[in-house]
């Protein structure tokens, strides 16, 4: 049997403004901020949720290694959320964020999904879905 992959530790965005992102990802969102030391010394910052969390480097300050061509406004990302999406439409109201589109039928890892979509500072796609 090949070896295979178990679960998603962490993933790594690129932003054009840290302190926007971390507001936006913590304030908007419900992320917990974290600064971390590695194992180099250098301090970093990560988003926590759940048991993942996102790790963030700014363009042209990215830490190796890095992606190929590592580009704000690059991710497309879904969050599930146990939050209603009416509760969620009326929290994003309330911070003056655009939804783009939804609720919509979508399919997700592990099933159906109902979600809506929304951008964050650098443009990345945001999904936040309910599973149905």
């Amino acid at each position: 049997m090949p070896p295979a992959i178990d679960s998603l530790d962490h993933l790594v965005l690129t932003v054009r403004d840290a302190t926007r992102c971390v507001a936006f990802y913590t304030e908007v969102l419900g992320m917990r901020a974290e600064v971390f030391r590695p194992a180099d010394g250098s301090t970093r910052t990560a988003l926590i949720f759940g048991a993942q969390k996102i790790n963030l480097h700014v363009a042209g300050a990215e830490f190796e290694p890095k992606a190929q061509t590592p580009l704000p406004g690059s991710a497309d990302l879904c969050f599930l959320s146990a939050t209603s999406l009416a509760d969620w439409q009326a929290h994003l109201n309330a911070h003056d964020v655009l939804i783009e589109d939804g609720p919509v039928a979508r399919t997700g890892a592990v099933g159906p999904i109902l979600s809506i979509y929304l951008r964050d500072p650098d443009d990345n796609l945001i999904e936040i879905a309910n599973l149905v």
